[in-house]
């Protein structure tokens, strides 16, 4: 809902490397908000805190809305040429859906291409019938350190439309910590869904 280079939660890397003032950890936040056709508009909120091989994440409006969600993971990296790195997590919603939530984060970096993926599974406890597989990806081009574009891919249980999988763009730019990105969802094919993201790390 990352994500995984500079854009946002999604874009960025799944491996916390020690940040340049030698500080072995990293935390950052994201807020996403939607424009929804037919819908009322929402904010969505991720913050994700690593300790060197420890992942944590805070999540809100991201299984569903007037819900949380929090998940403990491990960081996982290797490559020099091709970047690769991804995050196995466990976690937990509870609000409007309670629920246990197992999830992968998955980045691959090479050149000035980037792909990022996440994907989970929802346990629904009020309802079995409920359960439910999310997931959202992300393939990245940057001809410049601060801009990047690309195309996306999102399987939602938040967002309503009559496409089961909503596709789209995006653009973003980045400056110093903060990074602002635009996507937009299935333009061609029905009314389209706009998100707004702005990201802060440190």
């Amino acid at each position: 809902m990352v994500a995984l280079a500079a854009a946002v939660c999604i874009g960025r890397s799944a491996v916390a490397a020690d940040a340049g003032d030698g500080r072995p950890w990293t935390i950052g936040a994201t807020a996403y908000a939607y424009f929804v056709p037919d819908e009322p508009d929402f904010v969505m909120a991720v913050v994700p805190l690593d300790v060197r091989l420890l992942h944590v994440e805070a999540r809100y409006n991201y299984e569903a809305v007037r819900s949380g969600s929090a998940f403990l993971g491990v960081n996982v990296a290797f490559g020099e040429r091709v970047k690769v790195g991804f995050t196995p997590m466990f976690g937990g919603v509870a609000g409007d859906l309670d629920g246990l939530v197992p999830a992968l984060r998955l980045t691959v970096a090479w050149w000035k291409l980037d792909f990022a993926g996440e994907s989970e599974i929802v346990f629904d406890f009020d309802d079995s019938g409920s359960t439910f597989f999310y997931a959202w990806s992300e393939l990245g081009f940057s001809p410049v350190a601060w801009l990047r574009a690309g195309a996306v891919v999102q399987r939602t249980h938040v967002v309503q439309t009559p496409l089961t999988v909503q596709r789209g763009a995006f653009v973003g730019g980045a400056f110093r910590s903060a990074a602002l990105t635009l996507y937009e969802f299935n333009l061609g094919w029905t009314t389209p869904t706009w998100v707004l993201a702005l990201s802060v790390a440190l």
